[in-house]
């Protein structure tokens, strides 16, 4: 194959020299698409090479949004943290915030010592948040491809679940809601059973309406079938997790694998796919709302009552009615605030099974009050970089799909 630093520049004239007098110059041509692409899905450059419509090479560049998110995390208390967790995966910000707050109580020897009602309310709420995240994914991918009507439904429900989401937090989407040791605060009154009525909702009409619009759709499945398809080893050498993992057939899943909070109490299937293309992927997505809606269902029948944050003062925020009346809850409250949770000295790794796949924490304490150094292992950046070789050999238009159905969110990948 020719020099790539040659195909790169944008030309390279092939010579036959038994025939030189019949032969053309053949030409490829260098085109950005990205980062303000609106399949992009963020912002992403990517350096395309083509030969006509079909791919050479691809050059994918992400860094643009300049997150900063583990050198800022070094200046900012334990707890402080929790709004920066929020813009990694910004769609299913939950599952961030359970993510960072494991790592954290690991540190502190606390994992498995949360009230019972805290861990129940966290998988809940995690939950919810991945049926968002493969709400927002699928429902983007198909209107990408022209399926407008599904994309419609897709957002219509995620707004049913964001709304739910608000009503606990009180943010619509950046919600800062879970603290070390427990949760910010308990579920509203009512919540769980206004939650049950929107996954009936979801379950029995949306997304029966979506798969008999796009799973026999020809276009869909010829934009999708085939396209980007993974191989169980290519994904396994790349590192690669989640439902991108799993279409290509890898049984992995973290809460199945490495069980946490009271995933181990609860029942569910983790759906696995054998040609690792998209439409596979898009399978495997479906597949994962169906399970969480599963999970959920379990939740709302066996979730316990009682305290939904962990009875230390040297961990958890004071009541801010004690705050406002008592001076020793004043003082606790501001040395909280202040100088931060003093985690002992130590490293560690803790992980979770995010939207996109294993999403892990790593973070070395040097006992004070801010960690010394704090490591994403965000699943976006891992996935993007394969998005090179898996658009490498196709045309132009299958960037769409297969960009979407890797599913990359900006706030992950820029470090």
């Amino acid at each position: 194959m020719a020099d790539l630093k040659q195909l790169v520049l944008g030309r390279r004239d092939i010579v036959d020299d038994s025939d030189a007098e019949h032969e053309l110059p053949h030409e490829f041509m260098t085109v950005n698409m990205g980062p303000s692409h609106p399949a992009m899905h963020g912002t992403v450059r990517i350096v395309l090479t083509v030969d006509g419509e079909k791919i050479v090479s691809g050059d994918v560049q992400p860094g643009y949004l300049h997150r900063c998110f583990e050198k800022e995390s070094e200046h900012a208390t334990y707890t402080q943290i929790f709004p920066y967790t929020d813009r990694l995966n910004y769609v299913s910000p939950m599952i961030n915030n359970v993510g960072f707050a494991m790592a954290v109580e690991k540190l502190l020897g606390l994992t498995g010592k949360l009230p019972e009602r805290a861990e129940w309310v966290r998988v809940i709420v995690s939950e919810v948040s991945r049926i968002t995240d493969h709400l927002t994914c699928v429902g983007a991918s198909a209107m990408e491809l022209g399926a407008f009507t599904p994309f419609l439904y897709f957002l219509k429900a995620r707004e049913w679940l964001y709304g739910l989401l608000e009503k606990v937090s009180g943010a619509r989407l950046t919600h800062s809601y879970v603290r070390i040791g427990g949760v910010n605060k308990d579920l509203p009154e009512g919540w769980l059973a206004e939650l049950e009525f929107n996954l009936d909702k979801l379950e029995r009409e949306v997304m029966v309406e979506c798969e008999a619009m796009l799973n026999n759709n020809k276009i869909f499945r010829d934009r999708m079938a085939g396209v980007g398809a993974m191989t169980r080893q290519e994904a396994l050498a790349s590192g690669c997790t989640g439902p991108i993992a799993r279409a290509a057939g890898v049984d992995y899943d973290v809460r199945k694998d490495y069980p946490y909070s009271v995933y181990p109490e609860l029942d569910f299937d983790v759906p696995v796919g054998t040609t690792g293309d998209c439409f596979d992927r898009y399978l495997v997505r479906i597949e994962e709302m169906k399970q969480s809606i599963r999970i959920l269902r379990q939740c709302i029948a066996r979730i316990p009552e009682g305290p939904v944050v962990i009875a230390d003062p040297r961990v958890a925020l004071p009541p801010k009615r004690d705050a406002y009346n008592t001076i020793e809850s004043m003082i606790r409250h501001f040395k909280h605030i202040v100088d931060g949770i003093r985690v002992p000295p130590g490293e560690t790794y803790s992980f979770v099974e995010g939207g996109n796949g294993e999403l892990g924490f790593f973070i070395l304490s040097d006992g004070t009050g801010r960690p010394y150094k704090l490591y994403c292992r965000s699943p976006s950046f891992v996935h993007l970089s394969t998005a090179s070789s898996l658009i490498t050999g196709h045309l132009i238009a299958d960037v769409v799909p297969i960009f979407g159905m890797i599913n990359m969110i900006g706030g992950e990948c820029d470090k």
